[in-house]
């Protein structure tokens, strides 16, 4: 894929073919070219008037009162990389790095960086390579940067580092420069701050957790209209007027996409006049619960909007008054907390869901065979997925605590509050994940519940979520190895097949 950079926004949704995987080439516009440009010619003047200025000719943190000679600024530069690359844990998914690299891009192109245009190329050819750095995990507490992170990140621009990937291939990283046709390039004076002061890992992270939660939050209304039509139960409590009285977007969202996607079942027909009054909370709250999540991500859409055009360095530089100013827009704590604000949502949306699968696989709340087997006794069915649901959903609530409220002081307490954001969006992806397994474990047994309504068929848009079903799952007659089924249905959701499949044949899943 490509993405053109101008003075304009970008679009967040822009960067899900990146999340997804998809290799990007970036380019820049004369405009952003003019404003890097511009920028440096204010650190050029500055070090031409041996002025001190921190990032430029002093250290780092604590050594900030340092002052550094003129000669040796490029290797100061260089050895602020070397020593913050100290990263550990297995390595970040090749898709993570690579979004972190066009973020890293994108704060450069705000001008406010102080980097050459030079630099900011080689980073770019580096994504036009397809040449990705290797990345630890852990290691960065959200601060002056994600520092471990972005430095093990920067190693490869100037031919250092152990490892990367070339193609989809690892190897050495100066083979793979070489490879690429790309020779090292040198750094000068503050670009290598420039290089790992941001909230890129952190953002990268929360932009993942984002995505794929959006779409598991739709997955989730599909799978809650199947079960409410396997275990018979009514769309009253979906109705407009309802939540009109109590209008959260969310809800609402919710409520219009459970009601159309059940409005005209046969199956709801058949039983209108079987007295029941409610349904459990699981069904009849679902708008609410769902409604609440989807609120959450909305804010957390809100703001990694910002986050992606926002000028992360330290200090900034600002060529209409030829000024830096030394501030802290590396401190990743609206991210941070958003990340916090996304796990618990979505830990809350597969409590809710593991409910619901609770009330299929249990014969006393059902109406259905005990475990959804037609053979109960000699045969399990589903007793154990409804137990790997309640196993993941239990630690989704543990890892849900939020990391956002702790704070370790850092660089000889210079650094004395800290954000603990990738902490906070490594746990909300975590948690994400889960959750497309837990929806994955309703939808098998909502479909299985179906399957025993051999009378009377629901919604176009429904049935044909049961035929996108159907079609990775077969009915269970007698017990066989489930964990394939589980994982094809995880794949099912976290495609946003399963939400096509309901919308192609007419419904509408906002």
């Amino acid at each position: 894929m490509k993405l053109h950079f101008t003075a304009a926004p970008l679009a967040l949704d822009a960067l899900a073919p990146v999340l997804a995987g998809e290799p990007v080439e970036v380019t820049l516009d004369g405009v952003v070219r003019k404003r890097i440009a511009a920028a440096r010619k204010v650190v050029d003047r500055v070090l031409a008037s041996g002025e001190t200025v921190y990032g430029i000719n002093t250290g780092f943190g604590k050594l900030s009162r340092e002052r550094i000679d003129g000669a040796k600024l490029e290797q100061l530069q260089v050895n602020l990389l070397r020593s913050h690359a100290c990263g550990v844990g297995a390595p970040l998914p090749p898709e993570i790095v690579r979004t972190m690299m066009v973020l890293r891009a994108r704060t450069f192109a705000t001008g406010r960086s102080g980097v050459r245009l030079e630099l900011v190329l080689q980073l770019l050819a580096l994504l036009a390579a397809d040449l990705v750095p290797c990345v630890p995990c852990q290691g960065s507490v959200g601060a002056s940067g994600d520092l471990a992170p972005l430095a093990h990140l920067a190693l490869a621009l100037i031919g250092e580092g152990e490892r990367c990937w070339l193609r989809g291939k690892e190897m050495g990283v100066r083979a793979a420069l070489k490879k690429a046709g790309l020779a090292p390039i040198a750094l000068r004076a503050k670009e290598g701050i420039s290089l790992i002061n941001g909230t890129q890992l952190t953002t990268a992270l929360a932009l993942q957790a984002l995505r794929k939660a959006e779409n598991l939050a739709r997955s989730a209304d599909v799978a809650c209209a199947l079960t409410v039509e396997a275990l018979k139960g009514t769309n009253r409590a979906f109705d407009r007027r309802i939540h009109a009285a109590r209008p959260h977007p969310g809800q609402l969202r919710v409520a219009a996409n459970l009601h159309g996607l059940l409005q005209g079942s046969a199956i709801l027909a058949s039983h209108a006049d079987c007295g029941k009054v409610q349904d459990p909370y699981s069904l009849r709250c679902a708008p609410q619960v769902h409604g609440a999540c989807r609120d959450a991500l909305a804010e957390a859409r809100r703001v990694l909007q910002v986050e992606i055009d926002a000028s992360t360095d330290n200090p900034l530089v600002f060529a209409e008054e030829g000024e830096l100013i030394s501030g802290g827009n590396f401190h990743a704590q609206p991210i941070a907390a958003t990340a916090d604000r996304i796990a618990a949502a979505v830990a809350d949306l597969q409590s809710i869901s593991e409910r619901r699968t609770e009330n299929l696989v249990n014969p006393d709340l059902s109406g259905l065979p005990p475990f959804l087997t037609p053979k109960p006794g000699l045969n399990s069915g589903f007793m154990i997925p409804q137990v790997v649901a309640a196993a993941l959903v239990s630690e989704s609530k543990a890892l849900s605590f939020p990391a956002a409220v702790d704070s370790i002081p850092t660089s000889a307490n210079k650094e004395d509050h800290v954000s603990m954001g990738p902490i906070a969006a490594r746990k909300a992806l975590q948690i994400v994940e889960n959750g497309e397994r837990v929806v994955a474990i309703e939808l098998l047994c909502a479909a299985q519940g179906l399957d025993f309504e051999q009378q009377h068929r629901s919604t176009p848009p429904l049935e044909a979520a049961r035929r996108a079903i159907r079609a990775q799952v077969k009915t269970l007659a007698d017990d066989r190895y489930l964990a394939p089924d589980l994982e094809a249905l995880a794949q099912l959701v976290r495609s946003g097949a399963l939400v096509d499949a309901a919308r192609n044949a007419g419904g509408k899943v906002e």
